[in-house]
């Protein structure tokens, strides 16, 4: 049997694409994560390892999707193979139920962990570069009337009112407010 796995990293990417590339490969039941592949903890792939049985081949639209790293990889394909199950990639085109596969697997996957270590090496530079500019990432603060620091500063003197009391008549957070006393 054919199990399928797809994964995207965010809820604004769309699934189809690898959903339906698996369908097409014949794969009867398809496994989905939404969630970033660096993250360890990934449900839809769990329930995919543990679904599959001997004989059955697991199916990734790209290695990428599978794997968080070249040792994550590894690790995956060895368990899979530990079990009889096999492992093919669509896009990279290899199937590791042979030897020629499991070479490819290999090189593939020294491949995709690159080409990681590239996009983020990239964004690291891209951000540095912003900074080096005076453009900060993050959310922008909100404007916050000077009035209000000096009226919240002398609210907070008085011991008789409650900080939740504050926040209700100046309207901000709590953590505005503790933003506004200390700085």
């Amino acid at each position: 049997m054919k199990v399928g796995y797809a994964r995207v990293s965010t809820i604004d990417q769309t699934i189809s694409l690898q959903e339906d590339a698996l369908k097409k490969e014949g794969c009867e039941k398809i496994f989905t994560d939404t969630i970033s592949g660096a993250k360890t903890e990934r449900d839809g792939l769990t329930e995919a390892l543990e679904f599959v049985r001997e004989g059955d081949i697991l199916v990734c639209w790209k290695l990428d999707r599978l794997g968080r790293s070249l040792k994550h990889l590894i690790e995956v394909v060895a368990v899979l193979n530990e079990r009889k199950v096999g492992f093919k990639s669509l896009t990279e085109g290899f199937d590791t139920t042979s030897n020629g596969g499991k070479l490819v697997f290999h090189i593939f996957g020294a491949l995709a962990e690159f080409e990681r270590g590239i996009i983020r090496e990239r964004t690291n530079a891209g951000l540095q570069a912003a900074r080096a500019r005076g453009r900060l990432g993050g959310r922008p603060k909100k404007f916050i009337d000077p009035g209000i620091r000096v009226t919240a500063k002398k609210l907070y003197a008085d011991k008789s009112i409650s900080v939740i009391d504050i926040c209700k008549t100046l309207k901000i957070s709590r953590s505005t407010f503790y933003r506004l006393i200390i700085d």
